[in-house]
C-alpha cells in the first residue's frame, strides 16, 4: 500500500499494489501526487533522477535523505527539519496495521479482505 498524508498525519490519498512493484513506477506516483503541490518527502526508496525530473516538471520537489553512497547535496535548513516529519508516515503505517488490523492475511474472500481494509482506513 502506498500512501500520501499531510503535516498532520491524514491520509491524502493511497493506492494498494502488489508486493513487487517498485515505488518508483510512475503509474503508482502520478495518480497520488495529482492534487499534491510544493514538496514531497519520501525515503530512500524514492532516490531516482528520472522520478525527481518528472515530479519537477509537475511543479513538485522531491526531497529524500541521501543513500549512504551518495555525495553530500545542499538542503535548506526547513526541508532538513521538514524530513525530520517523515516519521509521521511510519506511525500512520504502524497505527493501521496495528491498530486498525489491516495486515490479517486470513482471508477467505477477496471481498472480505477489500472490507476489511477499507474499513480499516476509514476508521483510522
Amino acid at each position: 500500500m502506498h500512501l500520501i498524508v499531510n503535516d498532520q498525519g491524514e491520509i491524502l490519498s493511497f493506492m494498494i499494489t502488489p508486493g513487487n512493484v517498485d515505488d518508483r513506477n510512475s503509474k503508482v506516483i502520478f495518480p497520488l501526487v495529482k492534487n499534491i503541490h510544493d514538496k514531497l518527502f519520501g525515503d530512500r526508496g524514492y532516490i531516482s533522477q528520472s522520478l525527481f525530473e518528472s515530479l519537477y516538471e509537475k511543479g513538485i520537489q522531491l526531497i529524500t535523505k541521501l543513500k549512504k553512497n551518495m555525495k553530500n547535496k545542499l538542503m535548506s535548513l526547513v526541508d532538513k527539519i521538514l524530513l525530520r516529519k517523515r516519521a509521521i508516515i511510519e506511525s500512520v503505517n504502524d497505527e493501521l496495521k496495528n491498530i486498525c488490523q489491516i495486515q490479517h492475511t486470513r482471508h477467505r474472500s477477496f471481498f472480505n479482505w477489500a472490507v476489511n481494509l477499507l474499513s480499516g482506513l476509514v476508521a483510522f
